[in-house]
């Protein structure tokens, strides 16, 4: 008892120790002490017991191995408080890397006193488990969820072994284990270091992970093929079977559409599977066997391809375009980092890079075991094709449906590459029309005219509104407020000497990608992908801005959201000058996406380019504010009070979170409408208080706002007003037709976006 009665009572109090002095170093509060004390006694008075049983001291290996428990007990206590403080990252690294050291002493002190126990590696296989699950908390709160899939991996396993007790049989040593174990610890430390690049971090966790992922499959094919019965093993493949018809089954009948999926979705019957099980069972096996896998690959990837259309679809209403799309990604993830920072976009995209892979590999192992066991099993096979087919075929002739619009004999992923096809020859024909037209060099009006000499000496401004669509005035829950404000605004606006009037233009985007929107609208071309978009840039083609300048307009962008050099804006747009989030003096807090609130971005501008006696500005101001997901949300305090932006720092704080609101969509749609709401306030309050002398402004939506606030049917149609105090302007639109106020009604003009640019140097052009 003595062998184990002073090693407990040195490491009952080394613990209490080591906490205070952590509590000295990193001001460790209660929680702290708990965890730390619980973990370590615990671990203590495990190891203790289980020797004592034995009728066994505590070996010299078990003395280090608890000294890393004690160790891992003190990672733990800074670990669990770090939820509501900063981590003290110097003391969990310093704690985390002698443990990780230790781990490499007690094995070899067990093997040189020849005191190897299973007892002991054991109890060494578990105090390597809690650290990196301890570890793998920490790194989690900075690169996402995901990482906890290291620590509950230990974990996960056994609870498997209680459900299915060949799992809990025992395995023999493999040095590989303790290899990829050691791996763990140690990347999980340099992560929770921030010594490397987060980039580089999320790599390191990924190969970790996948190690792990291998070293943990290895061991359960092992205890499958030693401690699985005969019976246990053909539930298993009949399991293994019926979820690779599931998974087969599941691809080719799921929709591309998030809207249309339900259940019904996949009561049907794929022709798709039918036909591919058909051809297994006829072709011969030397063809049929390296066949299956490629066809396999081809399955998953038209899933990732229906995966990509549910996700267009959801945001910019159209489905993925092959030809052209692939050029959404990079500022989509731009976007993404800005909304939610660059740590969870890393992680993200680690999740959605492993998912997409893992999900081509499932489909084809799928694809390979069904076609095997319907090979085995060819008459019982073909029994069953029968019999489906010709539920196919009646349910084709019938046209039965257990849902409208959701047929029972499906043909889903041939409609799927048919209509991928179609689109991509479109796409192919748009693309010639478009480089036609840039390579055009018709003059933006006839050579006898005077540009603008209907606007000489005025300010112009053209004000895109984020996400501000025809759904905000009209079909939402929101809209009556909208209304409501806009009608109020018109009548504000009135009384201070200004006029308006109102139309719809049609967006060549929905739910994001406002460039495209802006590249439209200026250059009068429609721009509806990143492709085209590139290729604009790099043409001369004129646009409102590049006109103005010519006619000698100092020419001004307000892109709050970008936070890089753009040199596309002067080369191509023709702006003098272009301001953006680090360009504007803005010391305030990030509200989500927004890096600033508009109120700031309007009171900027205006204090940078429409001092007393500038000469004539034309500009393009981009407000933010209501760019999704519309939460936390400023509020309109005095101009006055702006100044750099501090004002607004109680603000960032309050209302949901961005995850919050994403999860409730009553929530998003209450927001959407405020943000709206908000940056319609901002506008026509500075237009009434602070604009000095009379411009002419165009204030417009972007776009609508993504399906799950528009709807899933929603059109491109945003409202445009053009706002002047002089009786002028609207003189020389009134060929126009616009209706009269802020508020468009459903039968306004509708214009496509790409006709404003002309239409606009038409009207205020002389002969």
């Amino acid at each position: 008892m003595d062998a184990v009665r002073l090693p407990v009572v040195i490491a009952a109090l080394f613990l209490p120790a080591l906490l205070g002095v952590l509590s000295a170093t990193a001001g460790l509060p209660p929680i702290g002490w708990v965890a730390g004390l619980a973990a370590g006694w615990t671990a203590t008075a495990l190891m203790a017991v289980a020797r004592v049983r034995r009728g066994e001291g505590l070996l010299p290996a078990d003395q280090v191995t608890l000294a890393r428990a004690l160790l891992s007990a003190g990672v733990a206590a800074l670990v669990v408080p770090s939820a509501d403080r900063p981590l003290p990252v110097t003391e969990v690294v310093v704690l985390a890397a002698v443990a990780l050291a230790l781990d490499a002493v007690d094995g070899q002190l067990a093997r040189r006193t020849r005191t190897a126990t299973p007892l002991g590696g054991r109890f060494d296989g578990e105090v390597d488990a809690f650290l990196i699950l301890v570890l793998s908390v920490a790194v989690a709160r900075e690169h996402g969820g995901w990482v906890l899939a290291i620590g509950a991996a230990r974990y996960a396993f056994l609870v498997a072994g209680w459900a299915l007790p060949w799992l809990a049989g025992p395995l023999p040593f493999r040095y590989w284990r303790k290899v990829v174990t050691a791996v763990q610890g140690i990347v999980l430390t340099v992560a929770v270091s921030g010594l490397l690049p987060d980039l580089l971090t999320t790599a390191a966790l990924v190969v970790a992970l996948l190690l792990l992922t291998e070293s943990f499959g290895r061991d359960v094919v092992r205890l499958y093929r030693d401690g699985a019965g005969p019976r246990t093993r053909r539930a298993l493949r009949w399991t293994v079977t019926a979820a690779a018809v599931a998974v087969l089954w599941a691809v080719l009948v799921a929709p591309d559409r998030l809207d249309q999926l339900r259940p019904a979705a996949f009561a049907r019957v794929p022709i798709e599977g039918l036909t591919l099980v058909a051809v297994g069972l006829l072709l011969p096996a030397w063809v049929r066997r390296p066949v299956v896998p490629v066809v396999g690959v081809v399955c998953g990837l038209l899933a990732v391809a229906k995966l990509l259309d549910m996700g267009f679809h959801s945001q910019l209403g159209r489905r993925f375009d092959p030809l052209v799309d692939w050029g959404s990604f990079g500022p989509a993830i731009g976007v993404v980092r800005d909304s939610i920072g660059d740590a969870a976009t890393n992680g993200l995209l680690v999740v959605v890079g492993v998912a997409v892979v893992l999900l081509v590999v499932v489909v084809t192992a799928s694809l390979v075991r069904v076609s095997g066991v319907t090979a085995r099993h060819r008459r019982r096979s073909a029994r069953t094709l029968a019999v489906l087919g010709v539920v196919w075929g009646l349910s084709a002739a019938l046209s039965l449906q257990l849902v409208p619009g959701t047929p029972v004999a499906s043909a889903n992923t041939a409609g799927l590459v048919a209509a991928q096809v179609r689109e991509v020859a479109a796409s192919a024909q748009e693309q010639r029309q478009l480089e036609e037209a840039l390579r055009s060099d018709e003059p933006v009006a006839p050579p006898a005219w005077e540009p603008l000499s209907g606007l000489q000496g005025t300010d112009v401004f053209i004000v895109f509104v984020e996400s501000y669509g025809e759904v905000s005035v009209r079909g939402g829950s929101f809209s009556p407020g909208i209304r409501e404000l806009l009608g109020e605004g018109a009548a504000e606006l009135a009384r201070d000497g200004w006029s308006a009037q109102s139309a719809f233009l049609d967006s060549p985007t929905l739910g994001g990608a406002s460039w495209l929107a802006h590249a439209t609208l200026q250059a009068g071309l429609w721009i509806d992908n990143e492709q085209s978009y590139a290729q604009l840039l790099a043409s001369g083609r004129p646009t409102l801005a590049s006109v103005f300048g010519e006619e000698g307009w100092r020419t001004v962008a307000a892109i709050p959201a970008n936070d890089r050099d753009w040199p596309e804006g002067q080369a191509f747009y023709g702006w003098d000058q272009i301001y953006d989030r680090r360009t504007v003096g803005y010391e305030g807090p990030r509200f989500s996406y927004a890096p600033m609130p508009d109120q700031y971005t309007l009171a900027a501008f205006q204090r940078l380019e429409l001092g007393p006696g500038h000469a004539p500005v034309m500009a393009e101001i981009d407000l933010v504010s209501s760019h999704s997901p519309w939460t936390p949300l400023p509020t309109l305090v005095p101009w006055e009070e702006v100044g750099d932006g501090s004002v607004f720092d109680p603000m960032a704080r309050r209302g949901l979170s961005a995850e919050e609101a994403l999860a409730d969509p009553e929530a998003l749609h209450r927001l959407y409408g405020e943000s709206i709401e908000y940056s319609l306030q901002v506008v026509l309050s500075w237009l009434t208080t602070q604009v000095p002398g009379d411009p002419v402004v165009v204030l417009v939506g972007d776009h609508q706002p993504a399906t799950v606030v528009s709807g899933p049917d929603a059109g491109r149609h945003v409202p445009v007003s053009i706002i002047a105090r002089d009786p002028g302007v609207f003189d020389r639109i009134a060929g126009w037709q616009w209706q009269d106020g802020l508020l468009p009604a459903i039968n306004a003009p509708r214009w496509p976006m790409d006709a404003f640019r002309d239409r606009f140097l038409d009207a205020f052009s002389a002969p």
